[in-house]
């Protein structure tokens, strides 16, 4: 199949919308803020080399930021680094690591978009979460909010690789969020039950049809255009599920689809004569 390339409309339209530029750059963790809630969505250190809005192209200011080999060194990473932490620790919007280890900010209302597509139950927990995952949450539970190598040691998981790994199963469930971090005398994160700091969100049921559809809404109204796989790839969403959301857009008259996997906004005067 041939490659589709986005249309100079649709990288104006990006350029706006996920402030790709010099004059609408972020530097503020309130603009962190005010950014993420434009997007609904968007992912934390993503260069020009991967699609969705992203804070750290949004703090460079420019659509073709390329991450550097040494981001350490970089004042560009190294201050989207510093917004994060405090983006989290103001705990305004959702941050966590979800499926396929993509770590994305969540905007307030896009919440519970977001779980009930990913998001475990609780009367679905022994089910679907690993036994190792299991504990690590019920030891959160006993004590609310714990550095790292407290759960840990609470979960008695002494593999450290075992219990990163439902650290992340935990965040991907939508159930465990990092609510605070610290460099010294160690660095550690803090962690704590996501539903204690977002629980009118990940309380309310939304149809699953309804949060595919918001959630490509969300994407398309920053992108302007989509081409095949960019909605999956971005939210870990599979390609099945990121069509249902774009038809449905279709279906409402908000995109148009000009061939298979392309949908085009329709109520932007930017794509009024695409």
């Amino acid at each position: 199949m041939p490659r589709i390339e986005l249309t100079d409309q649709a990288e104006d339209h990006r350029d706006a919308r996920w402030q790709r530029e010099e004059t609408r750059r972020v530097e503020t963790a309130f603009d962190a803020e005010r950014f993420v809630e434009r997007a609904g969505f968007a992912s934390c250190l993503t260069d020009a080399r991967r699609p969705g809005a992203s804070l750290y192209v949004a703090v460079c200011g420019r659509r073709d930021a390329v991450m550097p080999r040494n981001p350490q060194k970089d004042p560009e990473a190294s201050h989207t680094w510093m917004l994060k932490d405090e983006v989290l620790r103001r705990g305004n919007v959702y941050y966590g690591k979800l499926a396929g280890a993509r770590t994305l900010f969540i905007a307030r209302p896009l919440i519970p978009h977001f779980h009930a597509v990913c998001g475990v139950r609780r009367a679905d927990e022994k089910r679907r979460l690993s036994r190792n995952a299991q504990r690590v949450l019920h030891a959160l539970r006993r004590e609310w909010e714990m550095a790292t190598s407290d759960l840990r040691e609470d979960a008695g998981i002494k593999d450290r690789s075992a219990f990163t790994r439902a650290l992340d199963e935990l965040q991907a469930a939508m159930l465990v969020i990092p609510s605070e971090v610290y460099y010294q005398p160690k660095f550690t994160y803090v962690w704590t039950l996501a539903v204690g700091r977002f629980p009118t969100e990940l309380r309310r049921r939304i149809p699953r049809g309804v949060a595919l559809r918001e959630i490509a809404r969300a994407f398309l109204t920053g992108a302007g255009m989509t081409i095949p796989g960019e909605l999956a790839r971005v939210t870990g969403l599979s390609r099945r599920e990121a069509g249902l959301g774009n038809r449905a857009l279709v279906a409402e008259g908000l995109a148009t689809s000009p061939s298979r996997g392309v949908y085009v906004l329709t109520a932007s005067p930017t794509f009024a004569s695409t």
